[in-house]
Parts: structure tokens; sequence; C-alpha cells
């Protein structure tokens, strides 16, 4: 009996070892280099780059396609993706997921149910720490989830939507702070960005990007009354340096975005990068890219920070005036600024008659911006080729209504380019046109190829040494949002954000889903789509019924409000409120469903009769 129960302790205890020896194993593979994707440019530094090596220039046609999973209806995707511990965590305006790693099985699925009405539905991504994930949402709130369940832990009114403000940027995280700023420039707001408790959600600084008063910079606002409106918002991501405690903040653009002389002077901080001192918020220098703007040329996508062999450091940034630029952070002084994108700019201003300015207010370098090959040292970025007529008009405040100044037309075709220059002097190394702009994330790896998208839906591979396209493949959407790679259990993984609707939808659309692949896939999940048809497919069915109002409020929010505005007046000869006043529900949804271009047509792929008809009903009866 005795020796029995001992052959059962020992065989108990046997497996219980061989049971923490395969969780190690797993900790372990976990930790390796490359096998996570922490933050939203893989390093905090910005360094978006890969040091996996399983995927290379002669096997990259290999790729398929394991899984995909689609995570909301009709409505932007912009947002990085995160990789923690085999869970993918991203997010579209509403909805927060976190997705098995190698099957796309959804783990938990978090939906936000806004306070107030929501200025944006457009999310740059999120932050993962310590457990946590941290969002911002469209009615200017940061939230804090649990990385294992999503259950909120806690929720902070950071902003005002009565004003136009907004939390559509991605997060930063990192030790023990979150840090976070406020969007909505088109609107007039007074642009900030602060740090909190990752515990508590607790503010502990805040730095306005607009100064007032007696704060650095007030004096370059010549009328200082327009500064209270001066727009200067943070909607793409951050980045810092470790080593000197520095955060680096890409500032929006001034308001009115035309009209210069409604805000004469120079109006710091917009279009500049601020460093910050991470644990105080104090202003330690900055760099300003276009002073004066009135083409839109802000800066959203984070900067990246190296050191040359030469021992230089560098803040290298590009915004959406095309260039990406190089500044010696010891000297302060330019190293380089090299266009990646057509440049015709019209420096006089607007008139009433229209200029006719390239890149233009949706052009240039977006929210994902250059990416350090390690390999190489090639800076690699994706651009919109696009141009536009712009008109001056009237500029007028009012709370939460966008204005612009003055009016913006689209002039021609919309298309991409990708760009590697030399990351100590600048020159072109080489370049690839795209059929629609190129807005994804871009990562270079130590297997010698490049991963980005484009808004026509193509998963574009590159040999990064010489810029040959060695794999190109359709996606079944839009590609507008994170494209990271990782490691599980020995196998590397790409997975992407594909399927989008916004006012950069100048290609494919679809509904947003997360793809993942790799190379030769031996099996799909099991309900997961084996090709780009699923991600098409309309939310629901049916024919029309009765309308329902409420959801058409929040169709308006998801698709609509982006461009149209949350007053609905945003295009100031496609002014939707009071419509119901001018034309019949008929032909609003006649429109809809045949629209003419810029706006996509969404009807029948995206939206259904119920779809049309609910939105429809919203803008007559509510947008007065």
């Amino acid at each position: 009996m005795h020796h029995t129960m001992r052959i059962v302790k020992l065989i108990t205890a046997g497996l219980l070892a061989c049971g923490s020896l395969t969780a190690s194993i797993a900790i372990a593979q976990a930790s390796l280099p490359g096998a996570q994707w922490p933050a939203y440019n893989n390093r905090l530094d910005g360094v978006r780059y890969s040091p996996l090596k399983e995927i290379t220039p002669e096997n990259a046609s290999q790729l398929g396609e394991v899984c995909r999973v689609q995570i909301d209806g009709p409505t932007s995707f912009h947002a990085g993706l995160i990789v923690v511990d085999g869970v993918i965590y991203t997010n579209t305006g509403r909805e927060t997921v976190a997705l098995d790693a190698t099957t796309c099985a959804i783990r938990w699925k978090h939906t936000y149910v806004p306070d107030e009405e929501i200025v944006s539905p457009s999310s740059r991504g999120l932050a993962v720490l310590d457990g946590r994930v941290f969002r911002g949402t469209g009615d200017a709130r940061l939230i804090a989830l649990d990385a294992a369940t999503g259950r909120l832990l806690w929720k902070n009114v950071i902003g005002s939507p009565r004003l136009g403000e907004s939390a559509g940027a991605a997060p930063l995280a990192w030790q023990g702070m979150v840090f976070m700023g406020i969007a909505g420039s088109e609107h007039g707001i007074r642009g900030r960005v602060m740090a909190y408790d990752a515990q508590t959600g607790r503010e502990l600084w805040r730095f306005n990007t607009i100064p007032m008063g007696d704060e650095p910079g007030a004096e370059t606002w010549l009328r200082p009354e327009s500064a209270k409106t001066g727009g200067g918002g943070v909607w793409g991501a951050m980045t810092l340096d470790v080593t000197t405690g520095e955060l680096f903040v890409p500032v929006g653009n001034p308001w009115p975005d035309l009209d210069r002389a409604y805000r004469p002077g120079t109006n710091l901080f917009t279009n500049s990068v601020v460093v910050l001192d991470a644990r105080t918020g104090a202003l330690k220098w900055w760099h300003q890219s276009v002073p004066a703007d009135w083409q839109d040329f802000d800066l959203a996508a984070p900067p990246v920070l190296y050191r040359t062999a030469d021992v230089r450091d560098y803040l290298v940034f590009a915004g959406k005036d095309g260039y990406v630029t190089a500044v010696d952070r010891d000297t302060r002084k330019v190293v380089f600024r090299t266009p990646v994108t057509r440049i015709e700019n019209a420096p006089a201003g607007p008139t009433p008659e229209g200029v006719r300015i390239c890149p233009g207010f949706a052009g240039g370098v977006e929210w994902n911006g250059p990416a350090l090959d390690l390999l190489t040292g090639s800076l690699i970025t994706g651009a919109v080729d696009i141009c536009f007529i712009v008109k001056s008009g009237e500029s007028k405040y009012a709370p939460s209504e966008a204005s612009f100044g003055g009016t913006v037309e689209p002039d021609g075709p919309a298309t991409g380019w990708v760009t590697a220059i030399d990351s100590v002097t600048g020159e072109v190394r080489w370049r690839y046109h795209a059929e629609k702009p190129v807005v994804a994330g871009v990562t270079p790896t130590a297997g010698g190829v490049t991963f980005t998208g484009d808004l026509a839906g193509n998963l574009l591979v590159f040999n990064s040494r010489t810029g040959a396209l060695v794999h190109k493949v359709r996606v079944g959407g839009a590609m507008a949002g994170g494209v990271v790679t990782y490691e599980v259990a020995g196998k590397q993984y790409v997975a992407f954000a594909a399927g989008n609707i916004s006012r950069n939808a100048f290609g494919d659309l679809g509904l947003p889903s997360v793809v993942i692949m790799t190379l030769n896939p031996e099996r799909r999940a099991a309900g997961s789509s084996s090709s780009g048809a699923a991600a098409n497919a309309p939310a629901t069915g049916g024919t029309a019924g009765k309308a329902n109002p409420a959801n058409g409020r929040r169709l308006y929010e998801q698709v609509c409000i982006a461009c149209h505005g949350p007053d609905g007046n945003m295009i100031a000869d496609r002014r939707l409120g009071g419509l119901g006043a001018r034309q019949d529900l008929a032909s609003t949804i006649a429109y809809i469903k045949d629209p003419k271009p810029p706006m996509p047509k969404l009807y029948p792929d995206l939206l259904d009769e119920q779809h049309v008809l609910d939105v429809a009903t919203f803008i007559h009866e509510e947008l007065r």
C-alpha cells in the first residue's frame, strides 16, 4: 500500500514537473527577441523593426492566410496591433478585442458605450502594460481594461466632446504611467498631452500644446485670443527615450486650417515635435516643421530615435507635408529633409478661386511614419500622393463644429509610395509606386523583408535591400492600421488590420478584420474565412423594415462623422444639417446608395437596405 502510494506521488510529482517545464518553455519562448510586439512601434523609441528571420525574400511568396476575424461593423480601422504572450490586442472606435495570435479565436471583447456624443470614430490604437489595456474613446475618455478578461478597471473623463475634443490617439504606457493626448484640431480645440497613473487613472501632469499667457511660445500667437481655439491636437502616437526620460509628442495643425490671418504668427507648438520630461511634463525643447501652416501639414506619426556610427543622436519624423526630416538632437539642426511623395505646394496661400496643392489635406505621411531597418540602415516610409483644390472662405467658431476657414476638394487620383532612404544622409535608395495610398504600418525584419499594405487592399512584401516586390496579395479590405510580426512556438507570423471606412478611404473598403498569415499554413481556425470575400459581406442582411434612428446614429458615428462632423456640416458644400427640409427621405436614401465621388459607395457591400434607411432617417430627424 505504502509502495503504491509512493509510486503515485512520484508520478504526480513528475507530471507537475513536466507541466512546470512546459510552462517555463512557453514563457521563455514568449520572451525571446522578436517573439512579441509589445508597443505601437514595437519599441518605445519608435524603431519599428523585428529581429525575426524565418520569412525571407526567397520564401515570402509562400505566405498564406491562417485565419481572419471580423471585429466590428462598418467603421474606420486605423489601430495598431499589440502582441503580448500569444495574444493580439487591437481596437476600433468602440470595440476592443483580445485574439489568440495563432487561431484568431476571440479571448474577449469589450464594447464601449459612450457617455456623450462622440466627435470622432477613429482610434490609432492602444497600449498594454502590467496586465492592463489602455485606450481612448471618441467622447474623450481614457479607459483601462483587464488584459486577461476585458473587464473595465477605470474610466477617466479627459476632455470635453462639447468643445470638439476626442481621444483618438494611441496612448503610450511606461513605468506606471499612461501618456495620452487630446485630438480635434478642426473643431478649434486647445490641444494638450497628459500623463495618468496606470493603476488609478489619476492625472499626474499636463502640457498645453497651444501656449497662452506666460507659457513658453505664447508670443507666437500675435492675436492672443486666437490661441484659445488654436488646434494643436495630438491624434497619432508618441515616442519615448527611456535613457533620458524624454517623451516625443507629434502635434497637429492650427485652427482654422486655411485662415492664417485669423491667427497671425508662427503658432507654436502646432506642426511640431514637442519634447517633454516624461516624469514631470516640463518642456525640454521642440522642433516646428511648418510654421504658420495653412495646408494642414500637421504631424501625427510617432518619431524614430536612433544613434549613428559617429555617435550622433537623430530625431526623425515625417508629416503630411510629405517629407522625412532628421534633426540632430544635440545641435537641434536639420540634418536632412527628403520628400517621399509628390510635392507641388502653393506657398502664397489659398484664394477664393482656389489653388492646387500636393500632397494636400489627406496626403503625405499620415499616422504611421518611418521604420528604421537595422539590417540595411534604411528608413522605410509609406505615403499618400494626392492633390487638393483649396479655396479660402469665412472662419467662424462654434463649439464642437468643424471648420476649415474655407473648402478643400480632392483633385485627381490618390496613389501611394513606399520609399527607402539612407538613415544617415537621407539619400533615396529605392521607391515603389503603389496603386493606392500607403498609410498602414511599415515593418522591416532581420529576414531581409519589409511588410506593409495599401488602401487598395494589398499586402506588400519587399526585399528590404533592393525594393523588389517579392509578394503581393489581396486581403479583402483596405489596409490602414497595424502590420506586425511575431513568433509562437518557433514559427513566425504576420498579422495586420484589414478593412476600413474613413475620410482616407481612397481605395478598397471592407469591414474591420484582423488577418494572420504564416509560411505554408497547414490549417485554418474553425469558422475563419479562407478569402477576402467574407471581409466585405454586409454586417446584417434582409430588406428594410421600420426605421431605427438609434441604429442610424450609431452608423453615422461609425461611418459618416469623420467626413461630415458631429453636426453634419463639416463639408461646406455638402451640409447635412437641415437636409430634411431641403429634400425628401427617398432622395437621401437614393444618394447614399449611389453617391458621387469622393463619397465612397458602401451599398450594398457594406451597408444593406436597413442600414441605409436607418442612417438616412437619423440625418433627417436629428441633424437639423
